[in-house]
Order: C-alpha cells, then structure tokens, then sequence
C-alpha cells in the first residue's frame, strides 16, 4: 500500500496551489465550496484579490478527485482537512497567516476547521469569510434530506438554487458523475449538529442575498454573536450564488477586509 507524502496531500486539497497568480509571501485564501462544487468554482478568483493567494480547496468525490468517496459526515471532513491547512499554512504562509473563505456548506466547514484547527493550538486565520449560509448555531428547515431524494428530486434542487448549467442538468452520464458528490455533501449538513464552544476571536464578514431560497437572510446576522471579533454584513441582491455572478464586488469586500496582511 502507499503511502502519501505531504506534497501528495496538498496537491490532493489544493490542485492549483502553484497558480495563484499571487506574489511570493502573499496571504493564503483557502475557499471552500458549495455542495456538490469543486475547486474550480473558485478558480477564476485567483490573481484577483491583490496581495492574496486564492487557494481553491477540493473535497473528495470531484473534478480531480472523483474517484475517491466523498465525506458524510462534518467531523472526519474537517480532521482531514485541517491536516492540509495546517501542513500548507507551516511550509508556505509567511508568519502562519491566512483566511478562509467559504460558501454555503464551505461556510459551515470552515467554521468548524476554524474551531478544530483552535483546538489543535495551531493559528487562527485573521478573517473568516461566509456566504450562502444561516448562522450554525441557529435552526433551519432545508426540506427533505437531500441524500435520500431521487435524481429528479436532486435536479430540480439543483436548478431551484442555481449555479449549474442546464445543459449538466440535462446530460444523464454528466449527472451520475456529480450527484453523488452533490448528496454526499448535503449529507453532511444535515447530520451536523452544532455544538456550543467559546466564540471565535476571528473578524468574520458574512455576505448574504436576498433572494436565496435555501437561507433566511435574517439568520446570517447570527454570525455575529459566534466571534468576539470585528463582524460586517455585506448584502447581495441575488440568489444563493449571487456572490460569484458578482464576483468583482465579492473580490472587493475580500481584498479590503484583507488590505492590513496582504
């Protein structure tokens, strides 16, 4: 059996950690992504937040990674997960600096890694970006367990929420490749519970929209009271992907949030 080195286990979790575009030293920016999406959904972001190193990250079960099982559960997700931060912000992030950034489920994982990697003793980022999603610690109704829905079930979920081409939607052998990617992750987030720790004392910026069928925009408020931090609202009009249609103000509310260590 092999076994793989730490270079193996980042070019798994970071497969574009050589093309930021970004400066020697520059602020690592792990980001990661919705359910059911990949690195790529952040690919385009990198060398457009000035003085910061986008590092897209990809979970098991897609794009690069598709022949490995994707996770069900939030805990052995964010163990491993934290391996690879840890072992990249050591070896690569000048003064063990650096932020997440994370959408709808990435925004609840990277809570947690924030939480596990604190527990850890390890650095704390000097921000933590979240969008698409309530407050952690807050009750929702997100309807039916996704993992046990049908595939037709799942695609009109998918096509309610955005963000995924019709022509995938509609493409049988496309869809057998990413559903179960898709139902793996909602899995994830609807057998996690929340469990009360201290607060952070990480700045947290959250950016929800006004139009996303699957988070009351009322609740993202409630990030605030899980961080002693700083803590800012930055609104979208939109749908639950309206921080990528607009990713040049997205970029912006990133880099200025950023400016003091990038």
């Amino acid at each position: 059996m092999s076994v793989l080195t730490g270079d193996d286990v980042l070019a798994r979790w970071l497969p574009f950690r050589a093309l930021t575009g970004a400066e020697p030293g520059a602020l690592p920016l792990y980001c990661l992504p919705h359910a059911g999406g990949a690195a790529s959904a952040f690919r385009a972001w990198q060398g457009k937040v000035p003085g910061v190193a986008v590092q897209p990250v990809q979970p098991p079960g897609r794009e690069s990674r598709h022949r490995e099982p994707p996770y069900r559960r939030m805990a052995p997700l964010v163990s491993d997960l934290a391996d690879a931060v840890l072992t990249d912000v050591e070896t690569a992030a000048a003064g063990r600096r650096y932020a997440l950034y994370g959408h709808s489920l990435g925004a609840i994982v990277a809570f947690e890694l924030v939480r596990e990697i604190r527990r850890r003793g390890g650095p704390q980022p000097v921000h933590l970006f979240v969008s698409g999603s309530d407050a952690p610690h807050l009750t929702y109704e997100d309807g039916p367990p996704v993992g046990q829905m049908g595939r037709e079930q799942v695609v009109e979920l998918l096509r309610t929420l955005g963000g995924t081409p019709e022509w995938l939607l509609a493409d049988q052998e496309a869809l057998a490749m990413i559903l179960p990617a898709v139902q793996a992750d909602f899995t994830v987030k609807e057998t996690y519970e929340y469990e009360a720790e201290p607060p952070l004392e990480v700045p947290v910026t959250a950016l929800p929209s006004n139009a996303d069928p699957r988070v009351a925009f009322a609740k993202v408020a409630g990030w605030r009271a899980l961080t002693t931090g700083p803590f800012d609202l930055h609104p979208f009009e939109g749908g639950h992907f309206a921080v990528f249609e607009q990713a040049a103000r997205t970029q912006g509310i990133v880099a200025e949030a950023l400016r003091p260590w990038a």
